[in-house]
């Protein structure tokens, strides 16, 4: 289904209905999908404008099944840009599955010109999971990462590579366990051009996997779930081949405005870097 959604100055979305920069909602009826900016290095060529924001169109919110190579069927979301896609992108959840804060994240790629799936992970175990952020969701979203099958989710993911292969360099960007999934996939997967990680928790025990493509790595010197010695670990064994970053100030899940612990300046900082690092690298 099509979807409005805002960019805010930190890059937060906002999705479902227009809004202004105050989060106050132009038309609870409007129906054309557009992304509203407060400039227009976000959005490429405006198409018009409402009370001074840029406002573009483009196709968003298709729900659809992708088949892995074991003809296991599974959800994904899938958000594409209006005009031709520079590139397709993976986006791998976090264990609260493919929620509003993945699909928006999608939303936002297709905004920059890509186009962007997230395959619904979890469908092995259960159909159509998501979640929120409160403790007790948090402690049944987890029960998904007891004992994770990752050779099942990466011919997943490979899965989505294969769907988006057509519309030219396809890369992966995943969070939390989403990160690990985007690093192993970097590395045993076939069909990508880079790879961005954010805040991969095991990406440390598997660091000595070497990626086949470029890696940018995400993570927050305050975060309870990732301690330091951990990224001291990747760094050790992968800065010669990725490029690692730590945000002093930022906690696990930095990048997400729908939890306590997003941090603006960070996650502003790090989709940047994000952004520049899949133009460098998928170019056509």
């Amino acid at each position: 289904m099509p979807a409005c959604a805002l960019f805010s100055d930190d890059g937060g979305i906002k999705r479902g209905a227009c809004f202004n920069l105050s989060g106050t909602r132009f038309n609870e009826q409007h129906r054309p999908c557009c992304f509203v900016g407060a400039n227009a290095r976000n959005i490429g060529r405006p198409r018009h404008v409402l009370a001074g924001l840029y406002v573009q169109e483009v196709l968003l919110g298709k729900q659809f099944t992708l088949t892995s190579a074991d003809k296991f069927q599974l959800g994904a979301y899938r958000a594409d840009p209006s005009g031709p896609a520079k590139g397709g992108i993976v986006v791998i959840q976090e264990i609260f599955g493919v929620n509003h804060h993945i699909r928006a994240v999608c939303d936002r790629l297709a905004g920059d010109g890509y186009a962007a799936v997230a395959p619904a992970l979890f469908d092995r175990q259960v159909n159509d999971f998501e979640s929120g952020y409160s403790p007790d969701e948090i402690a049944e979203a987890r029960k998904f990462v007891a004992n994770p099958d990752w050779g099942a989710m990466l011919r997943d993911v490979q899965a989505a590579i294969d769907e988006l292969k057509p519309t030219g360099p396809v890369a992966i960007m995943g969070f939390c366990m989403g990160g690990t999934v985007a690093f192993l996939a970097a590395c045993r997967l076939n069909g990508l051009s880079a790879a961005v990680c954010y805040y991969g928790g095991q990406i440390a025990k598997n660091a000595d996997e070497k990626p086949k493509v470029p890696t940018l790595m995400h993570f927050g010197k305050k975060d309870a779930s990732i301690p330091m010695s951990d990224v001291e670990i990747v760094k050790k064994k992968r800065s010669g081949d990725s490029e690692i970053y730590v945000y002093p100030e930022a906690q696990h899940g930095f990048h997400c405005d729908e939890r306590g612990s997003y941090h603006q300046a960070s996650a502003k900082l790090a989709w940047q870097r994000s952004t520049d690092f899949l133009g460098k690298h998928m170019k056509k």
